[in-house]
């Protein structure tokens, strides 16, 4: 009888292995959980990577093009809306109204959240049995969750030092495991690579244990500085003038005739309004090679230069130690960036030349090589792939969807629609009313705005009274200049689209959903 028992007890502990080990989907019947390497850029759109086809012709990515030869490259990635709720959402899973008691605080950018009500998910992978490491950029509250979120973190604190908040490229103010900021001088994005590739050697880290390390590159932000050995790349370009890179801007709604960032120069290019870049930290900003248009848009695909050579050194670094076959490798950014496109020099509006990110998964020993997979996807899909992957059930309620079924047949086609929202710098319950003062409506002259993009359709919806809808053919017409909101032959499909919005709204517990201004009728 005893020895029943325990030949009844080795097969039901065998069932148990086997079922951990496939609790991943991806098809093995036991499985070491893979290390988790993900790659975070700052204002980095789609069109600075060559293997895109929307880049310009001489742009030149070998690295970040190897890392999509070796996995599969989303055309249309939807990440966030600019820095800080983009980053909420990869630490919680949620959009940037689920993201409870985040706030902008003090001066800017100060930030403050309670981890009680604002839980970061690396915690959770600590307490099942990995190593969470965090390198580079942080702009989510001063607290950055070292021992509790992080075992591991080397950081630029940006709300937490606010005088040294604009320092991109050089000069930071560096926070190691919680400690006292220590200026650091070089270039920062390879500081950042060359942290990382300390870690994945083994560096600071229990080397039993699988780990995740998110890099958070703070380039190609404003003021766009190149290393100096880049400075001399990308000679005699010319960039061409976008279509409506002045007002007016035919079916674009009102608050879009304003956007006024570029003018007319001597020669006809246009030239930034100003003669300086205008963002918060950095305003006032010179153009290193001038203040043309093609001046700028150079400038700032040489600062991609860097992050090319540290993804180069990172995927390097993993072969050499033999961690390559067991580790997810994710490149993506927080947002893209437009320069001209509608009129802009920023992120934060709802078009795909200032917000859609490049994104790439590599894991050849598990997912396809050198496919593209054309479903739309978002930020909050890529917390639950993570957990599938790591082999973990989610602690909460996530607003996104596993990309898993994507990865293993990127030719699927993807059922769920993918919302993307700015509220400004609102989050949780702060945004559970629509504001109408326009201190806290816009942002940058962009009001709060709820978009859906279904296959190749894109509806956008500002959430401010007196505006008109948008749609847009993504296949037809990349660029978003033909507004089919306004043509009597969509009307179905933008009722269609409007609904399938307010019930993406509700499935994600979007309390504004009932609070949402009234459109402007076109008909």
């Amino acid at each position: 009888m005893y020895r029943r028992r325990v030949c009844l007890f080795l097969v039901a502990l065998a069932i148990t292995l086997s079922f951990v080990g496939t609790r991943s989907g991806l098809g093995e019947e036991k499985s070491e959980r893979p290390n988790i390497l993900f790659i975070y850029t700052d204002d980095h759109s789609h069109r600075t990577v060559s293997c895109y086809p929307e880049a310009y012709e001489w742009v030149q990515t070998p690295n970040i093009d190897n890392l999509a030869k070796r996995g599969v490259r989303f055309t249309h990635a939807y990440i966030g809306t600019w820095c800080m709720p983009s980053r909420a959402t990869l630490l919680t899973g949620h959009h940037s109204y689920g993201v409870e008691s985040m706030r902008m605080e003090g001066e800017y950018p100060g930030s403050e959240y309670d981890p009680a009500r604002c839980p970061f998910w690396p915690s959770v992978f600590r307490k099942n049995g990995y190593c969470t490491a965090q390198i580079g950029k942080w702009h989510t509250g001063t607290d950055t969750g070292f021992g509790r979120d992080w075992d591991y973190q080397v950081v630029w604190n940006r709300p937490r030092h606010v005088k040294n908040s604009g320092a991109y490229y050089y000069d930071q103010m560096i926070e190691t495991n919680g400690g006292e900021a220590k200026l650091v001088e070089g270039y920062s994005t390879d500081n950042y690579t060359n942290w990382a590739s300390d870690f994945i050697r083994g560096e600071h880290r229990d080397a039993e244990k699988p780990w995740y390390l998110w890099v958070c590159y703070g380039a190609v932000h404003g003021p766009f500085t190149p290393a100096d050995r880049h400075i001399t790349a990308y000679p005699d370009i010319t960039v061409p003038t976008p279509a409506d890179i002045y007002p007016p801007r035919p079916g674009k709604p009102e608050w879009a005739q304003k956007i006024e960032y570029w003018v007319k120069g001597d020669n006809g290019e246009p030239v930034m309004k100003g003669g300086a870049f205008g963002g918060k930290t950095v305003a006032g900003a010179k153009g290193v090679h001038g203040n043309t248009l093609t001046d700028w848009v150079r400038q700032y695909h040489q600062g991609v230069l860097a992050i090319d050579e540290g993804v180069g050194k990172l995927m390097a670094t993993l072969k050499e130690t033999g961690q390559l076959d067991n580790t997810l490798v994710v490149f993506t950014s927080d947002q893209g960036f437009g320069w001209g496109q509608h009129g802009f020099c920023t992120k934060l509006a709802p078009y795909d030349a200032t917000i859609r990110s490049p994104m790439i998964v590599s894991m050849p020993s598990k997912l396809p090589v050198n496919a593209v997979c054309e479903s739309p996807v978002g930020g909050v899909d890529i917390v639950p792939t993570f957990f599938n992957f790591a082999g973990l059930e989610l602690p909460w309620k996530m607003h996104g969807h596993d990309l898993t079924p994507l990865l293993k047949d990127p030719t699927r086609v993807r059922e769920e629609p993918v919302l993307t929202t700015l509220t400004g710098r609102s989050y949780g319950s702060d945004t559970d009313t629509v504001p109408t003062d326009p201190e806290v409506l816009e942002l940058n002259g962009v009001p709060w705005w709820v978009s859906l993009v279904s296959g190749r359709l894109k509806y956008i919806r500002a959430l401010k009274e007196g505006q008109i809808e948008e749609l847009y053919d993504l296949a037809n017409d990349p660029e978003e200049l033909t507004n089919l909101a306004l043509d009597r032959d969509y009307v179905d499909k933008l009722a269609e689209l409007r609904a399938a919005t307010i019930a993406e709204l509700r499935r994600t517990d979007a309390i504004m959903v009932d609070s949402l201004p009234p459109v402007k009728m076109a008909f």
